[in-house]
């Protein structure tokens, strides 16, 4: 029971856009703290005592950390109790409870393998609806989410795409995320349909990154594929792999190859340092970087981004656009929790990439790559967009570190299996 719950609020996680754009008046986000609860509750039921064991991992303790630094954050002049309360969900409480939930429910390589379908299921499905979007038309909740957000949806006359998700940023990223993941995963020596259809999901998420029109996606796409090329500890692979990806940069950099399409002219932008946008996000980050001067513990978890506007419009922060999640974490939790917070991430990381290395069983070896590349591609994504603490690409990253720190215990089942 508390299996198939996880697998639904996995599931949840990427459809709830649906019914707050078409339904609309209903809270979606807290069904997510509802799955939690039942998750937990009939975790509590059916776990033996061995189960609560496996719960003794590093990058639960270190997420276990971050979240006592977050609840300490309350007593931080510039937290007013509500701004705080909503800002800590996505901060902190739902990497700790799906961290924990994860490692208390997955065990097998099944669980692994239900999880990888369901999440590149239902991101090809966001990719399809976001080709309807583009070229049948738009449902009443989208037209009403566009009106409100023409501005940044509707550049030149042309749509950015945002399928179901929260907009467009958070769409592209979670595309490239999920393409990169489901190329890989094309390699695992299989039979030929399910090559072939992995590659066609592969190739409709990245095109549902391309006409999402976000630009950090690229870094994302190229952060993922470098990384996978270095994990596969295959020179070949990474000589050509890493060749293929530099002659890709320097056609968007150095050539006008595309730009009658205007997906792939927006995308080369992104290698633009003279882009204005970028040149705001700039400006932007240095008035900031004078503010927080005297902030070596930030303004406050929720005085940034739309908690900001929310519950504090009445302070400085609460006027700046963060753009990306990391100059979010530095205005709410300072220069000493930005530190501590990159830290985190790199450990984890690390910690990642030192798994997957020493994995011996082939397909598991693919997998544990997919995972690792897509969390270092949302990683490098997220500093130019607040993409890593927005659904479904969080719920995928946090479950996506569970899948990795066991996968030792996998790869031993799988060596007895082909030794017995």
């Amino acid at each position: 029971m508390h299996r198939i719950l996880l697998y639904t609020l996995v599931a949840y996680c990427f459809l709830y856009g649906i019914i707050a754009r078409e339904i609309g008046g209903i809270p979606v986000g807290i069904f997510i703290e509802v799955f939690l609860v039942l998750i937990f509750i009939a975790a509590t039921i059916k776990s033996s005592g061995d189960d609560w064991k496996d719960l003794k991992q590093d990058i639960l303790y270190v997420i276990l950390f971050w979240f006592v630094i977050s609840v300490l954050e309350i007593v931080n002049p510039g937290s007013a109790t509500i701004g705080w309360l909503a800002e800590i969900r996505t901060t902190a409480l739902y990497p700790l409870l799906m961290v924990m939930a994860g490692f208390l429910i997955f065990k097998t390589n099944r669980d692994l393998d239900i999880f990888l379908i369901i999440i590149i299921g239902l991101s090809t499905l966001a990719s399809l609806n976001g080709i309807k979007q583009l070229y049948i038309g738009l449902s009443k909740g989208e037209q009403a989410f566009l009106i409100q957000n023409a501005s940044t949806h509707l550049l030149w006359g042309r749509l950015r795409v945002f399928s179901f998700y929260s907009d467009a940023g958070q769409f592209g990223a979670a595309q490239a995320h999920i393409g990169v993941m489901a190329l890989i995963l094309s390699f695992i020596p299989m039979k030929l349909w399910k090559r072939l259809l992995l590659l066609a999901c592969a190739f409709l998420n990245l095109y549902g990154m391309l006409i999402s029109g976000t630009r950090g996606a690229l870094f994302a796409l190229v952060a993922g594929v470098l990384l996978a090329i270095l994990l596969s500890k295959n020179l070949k692979a990474i000589l050509i792999g890493g060749f293929v990806a530099l002659s890709f940069l320097c056609v968007l950099k150095f050539t006008h190859i595309g730009d009658g399409n205007y997906q792939i002219f927006r995308l080369r932008t992104a290698l633009n340092p003279e882009d204005a946008s970028l040149n705001v996000r700039m400006n932007t980050q240095r008035n900031l970087r004078l503010y927080m001067e005297d902030l070596p513990f930030g303004g406050g978890l929720g005085v940034i981004g739309f908690n900001g506007v929310m519950y504090n419009s009445d302070k400085y922060l609460s006027t700046v656009q963060p753009d990306s999640y990391y100059v979010k974490v530095w205005a709410m939790y300072g220069i000493v929790g930005f530190t501590i917070w990159f830290c985190i991430m790199m450990f984890i990381l690390g910690k990642c990439c030192g798994i997957t290395w020493r994995i011996k069983n082939q397909a598991l070896k693919i997998k544990m790559i997919a995972l690792t590349a897509g969390f270092a591609g949302i990683l490098v994504c997220s500093y130019g967009n607040e993409v890593i603490n927005i659904m479904p690409t969080s719920i995928v990253v946090y479950l996506s570190w569970v899948f990795i720190a066991i996968a030792p215990k996998l790869d031993r089942k799988e060596q007895s299996l082909l030794l017995s």
